[in-house]
């Protein structure tokens, strides 16, 4: 799933398989949720990977 930087995607989330040293999100894609979330304090990324050191 990692692909070239989404350089609209910012992601501080350094332990994240997908985290980029420009702070980018390197995902193919993103999937964000859960479907009942009614501020951003709700949301998660569900395509957080821990990043195996």
């Amino acid at each position: 799933m990692k692909n070239n930087s989404n350089q609209k995607i910012f992601c501080n989330v350094k332990n994240c398989e997908y985290h980029g040293e420009d702070c980018t999100c390197h995902a193919e894609r993103i999937a964000v949720g859960p479907n009942y979330a009614s501020s951003c304090t709700d949301t998660v990324c569900a395509t957080f990977k821990p990043k195996i050191l």
